[in-house]
């Protein structure tokens, strides 16, 4: 009868130190076939198309007790067949400390990614996810979420050379934020402020223009989601210096209202509006840029999720036209999304494009392209998509990415995603 005892409770604590200690083992494995035409500016030789096979794996350890978590991510990108062996990283590599009242902290690698994901997001089409190496203190409880994260970049851990930072795993040299969230469960309602200052490396090493210039970037996030409806809106304005030393002066809005009829569809309508550089010059050959550059306006929504908005070519904010340089961008979209049966979805959208300022020898329209895409979840843990794009580009877009191909702009690709999870 003690031997039973004995075994009954050593079973139950054994139970109770697996309840407290959890670990488990995951991995994403994304693969992507994409075929695009179109795009390449005319002084390049060869065709302008092209066809691949792109890999991105992700292999991810964590442990979670009550009051501590800790995760390690390993990453791996390359295209198929390529001899240069790919991208092999650390993508995440983080602890958190937690209290039972709601305030934590977080320190190592982690991926930063807050409200629609514009200003600060994980990018998951990318095939190297984006992370940051911050310190991150917050609290969370009774409706509201408070993060305060910062961050100081540096090449390597010298002991004199000074501080000067360039070519590293961040664009940044120092990074500090303050995100406050607030939810009114009652009516659906959610409000998000951001507040950040980003430190850019200027100059060159020991040189006299050697100096760290501060931007700042403050704005809002809103979402309203009553019944069938859902409404979005965003406002961020962008002060301080670049890394040259040039004053900016720039801003960007954005709104979005969906209507779901019944669970199989939806409809949405939105805008975006993201300011621009002026006097940018658009000669019929040679040069494009500045005749006069005293200012930055043009919007950058630095370290975001560019793939979800403007436009899924990625031919705005992910590739600039010259010298990081922009005249801005206007994103007028409509479209609908139909689930047909569960584990399917179908979206459809169109977007017309056009620059946010005038230029100097061409009109702001720059095209319309349109949109299609499919999912099909295959199990918990797959999923295969694919997509179509479209794009008719005006004789602005012909003279700004300085290719006669960006007329008619054609890309497809499918995808599948696998997620397991092994332990």
């Amino acid at each position: 009868m003690r031997l039973r005892l004995t075994a009954l409770l050593l079973l139950a604590a054994l139970g109770l130190h697996a309840q407290e200690n959890r670990l488990s083992v995951d991995a994403d494995f994304l693969t992507r076939g994409e075929v695009r035409y179109g795009g390449l500016p005319s002084s390049e030789e060869g065709k302008d198309y092209a066809s691949f096979v792109l890999e991105r794996t992700l292999l991810g350890i964590r442990y979670d007790r009550k009051d501590l978590s800790a995760r390690l991510t390993a990453q791996h990108s390359g295209t198929w067949g390529s001899a240069e062996g790919g991208v092999f990283n650390v993508y995440e590599a983080w602890v958190r400390l937690s209290s039972p009242k709601g305030f934590f902290a977080k320190v190592g690698r982690q991926d930063l990614s807050y409200d629609d994901q514009r200003i600060f997001g994980t990018d998951d089409w990318a095939m190297t996810a984006r992370s940051h190496d911050v310190l991150l203190l917050g609290y969370e409880g009774h409706n509201q979420k408070v993060h305060l994260f910062g961050a100081f970049n540096q090449n390597v851990a010298n002991i004199n050379g000074g501080t000067y930072y360039s070519g590293g795993v961040q664009p940044y040299k120092a990074l500090e934020a303050l995100w406050y969230h607030l939810d009114v469960p009652k009516i659906n309602f959610g409000v998000s402020l951001l507040v950040m200052n980003v430190g850019m490396q200027g100059g060159e090493k020991g040189a006299e223009d050697e100096k760290t210039w501060q931007q700042q970037m403050v704005g809002t996030y809103l979402s309203y989601r009553p019944d069938r409806w859902t409404a979005e809106a965003a406002w961020y304005r962008q002060m301080g210096h670049d890394e040259n030393g040039l004053p900016i002066q720039a801003w960007m809005a954005s709104g979005k209202v969906a209507f779901s009829p019944d669970r199989r569809w939806t409809f949405y309508t939105g805008y975006d509006y993201l300011s621009g550089d002026e006097n940018f010059a658009t000669p019929a050959q040679g040069q494009i840029g500045m005749t006069r550059h005293e200012v930055i306006k043009g919007f950058s929504s630095l370290y975001g999720s560019h793939h979800k908005f403007y436009g899924a070519m990625d031919f705005f904010y992910v590739s600039t036209y010259v010298s990081g340089f922009t005249p801005g961008l206007q994103n007028l979209f409509a479209g609908g999304r139909w689930t047909p049966v569960e584990k399917v979805s179908v979206d459809a959208s169109c977007h017309f494009l056009a620059t946010a300022t005038a230029l100097q020898n061409a009109d702001k329209p720059l095209g319309h392209e349109i949109e299609v895409s499919s999912s099909y979840q295959i199990s918990k843990e797959a999923k295969l998509s694919l997509g179509f794009s479209y794009m008719k580009g005006t004789e602005t877009m012909v003279v700004l990415k300085r290719s006669d191909d960006n007329r008619r702009l054609r890309w497809g690709w499918i995808m599948l995603t696998v997620a397991p999870k092994f332990l």
